[in-house]
């Protein structure tokens, strides 16, 4: 058995920020397991746009699928989370976004002290590298650089006039001092390619002699002694091992993964370990609940006219000189993340802060199986349009007491009224937008929903027969003082000692945004807490 001071179980973009920060004075021998065989390098993980073959590649992506459930029409969504160095940071569409000073704000007022607003400010500041917008919010000198999409289409300006003309601001920095508005996406790359936790802390920490990185390493229990967590056993090379933490183990497998840890490991509810087999060793409820993502339907509309879509630039010869274009010079469609303009705005006008998100692009997309995802050749765009503080609370737990079985993933979408009725406002505002000139010029018709789609009751059952996630899960190892809460607002496992967790599971509430900068701002703090500790 190997012993190190510490353990971090996880590459992703929480556990990856933590063991790169663990091992930074080179003091502290540090463990990393990574359950994903494919490292920094690989081939579709740095251009941004292979991310499009990263949705579905059983190589880098543990390919999940949810519960059936009637928030989201009796059926299984698709879950993607990546399986690989650098988790999801690796294979996720490469935007940049805090949320807003109201999602801390309310972690704090919830009793997580050390989480609001000002206290984050300054780890999300220390961790980025950017030009953009002002010093009082932005980082000069971090790990991740952060630059704005270019606007390789006469889409974006087209769009932006659109909403722009329904009282929408253009808004320079939606990470600076408010985000309402709409923008160019923000985006973590750097000439052309991807910027991972895998990149940005690993593969500098991979350098030090303290560090240790293990990859094709999957956990299937925590060690303890009485009420202390000593280690952590994993299968690698299809064989048993156990390593040993001297100080302590951070878990980090993610909003999926690390309940499924937890419970493997004998804490969580009582009654569920029973039932398979399990002997508690601590008793905590609140594992695996609580989860939450963001939750909505893909808008389509067909332009009159080509030049405006990007839909050749992914095909055939065109494609080609996209790839001659990236390989020489870094830029171009390759080099762009997914979803390059973003907005921000209210459902009404009395309220303060922006609750509905859209993701746009000028492009539509469609599956192939094996293949992931493609473009379509209609030319045409899509936008997401969805609440971005959603309220309704699903639940992640194992299946069984085998590690290799996968997660059961339970979302119960749409069920309280203002999910409901901010959903359908979300797609009214998007058809307010798209119907505005300059834009509405541009429109040959609208595909999906389509034009028959007009009632409340109408638009509501499009969202649940059709929606799909955002990929943003959190909340299934809460933090928090109450009994459901499963860390403290040091990321301890309440009640048990050397055991951290330290990814979006720990959060709260769901962030006002995408949730891979969060989550890395989550890993960063862990590893300072550790060290003051």
């Amino acid at each position: 058995m190997s012993v190190y001071d510490y353990i971090v179980v996880g590459s992703g973009s929480g556990g990856g920020a933590a063991a790169g920060r663990l091992s930074e004075s080179g003091k502290h021998t540090v463990l990393c397991l990574e359950a994903g065989t494919k490292g920094a390098k690989y081939i579709w993980t740095r251009p941004p746009a292979g991310a499009a073959n990263l949705v579905d590649n059983p190589a880098a992506n543990w390919r999940y699928q949810s519960e059936p459930h009637e928030g989201h029409g009796n059926r299984q969504i698709y879950i993607p989370r990546g399986k690989i160095l650098g988790g999801s940071s690796a294979i996720n569409g490469v935007i940049y976004n805090r949320g807003q000073r109201l999602d801390y704000d309310t972690w704090a007022q919830m009793g997580c002290r050390g989480w609001s607003y000002d206290d984050v400010l300054p780890i999300l500041k220390k961790m980025e590298s950017t030009d953009i917008g002002d010093d009082e919010f932005r980082g000069r000198c971090g790990p991740i650089p952060v630059n704005e999409a270019s606007k390789i289409s006469p889409f974006y300006d087209l769009f932006i006039g659109a909403a722009n003309a329904v009282g929408i601001p253009y808004n320079s920095d939606y990470s600076g001092a408010t985000q309402e508005g709409v923008a160019m996406a923000q985006q973590t790359v750097k000439r052309g390619l991807r910027q991972s936790t895998a990149t940005q802390y690993l593969e500098p920490a991979r350098k030090r002699p303290n560090m240790t990185i293990h990859s094709g390493a999957e956990a299937s229990a925590l060690l303890f002694d009485g009420k202390r967590c000593v280690g952590v056993r994993y299968v690698r090379n299809g064989r048993t091992e156990e390593a040993r933490a001297a100080r302590e183990v951070i878990v980090s497998c993610g909003t999926a993964n690390s309940p499924k840890l937890l419970e493997l490991s004998g804490i969580g509810d009582p009654d569920r370990l029973a039932k398979h087999g399990i002997t508690p060793v601590h008793i905590l409820p609140g594992v695996g609940e609580g989860m939450r993502d963001h939750y909505g339907a893909i808008l389509k509309w067909r332009f009159n006219r080509p030049g405006i879509s990007l839909a050749k630039r992914g095909r055939g010869w065109r494609l080609m000189l996209e790839i001659l274009r990236f390989g020489l010079f870094r830029d171009g469609f390759i080099s762009q993340g997914i979803g390059t303009v973003r907005v921000f705005t209210r459902s009404r006008p009395d309220l303060e802060n922006p609750d509905i998100m859209m993701v746009v692009a000028p492009y539509m997309t469609e599956m192939k199986e094996g293949r992931g995802r493609r473009l379509s050749p209609v030319e045409g765009f899509f936008m997401y349009s969805h609440v971005q503080r959603t309220e309704s609370t699903g639940s992640i737990h194992i299946r069984s007491a085998n590690p290799a079985d996968p997660p059961a993933i339970n979302f119960r979408f749409l069920q309280t009224p203002n999910d409901r009725m901010t959903s359908i406002a979300a797609v009214r505002r998007a058809r307010e937008i798209v119907e505005s000139p300059p834009l509405a010029e541009t429109i040959a018709e609208e595909l999906q929903p389509g034009p028959d789609i007009q009632s409340d009751e109408e638009i509501l059952k499009f969202i649940q027969e059709t929606g799909q996630i955002t990929h943003h899960m959190v909340g299934t190892c809460r933090m928090g003082q109450d009994d459901m809460a499963v860390v403290d607002d040091r990321l301890r496992v309440r009640g048990i000692e050397g055991l951290r967790v330290a990814d979006a599971s720990i959060m709260p509430t769901l962030t006002s945004g995408n949730t891979n900068i969060p989550s890395i701002m989550i890993g960063e703090k862990c590893a300072a807490m550790v060290l003051e500790d």
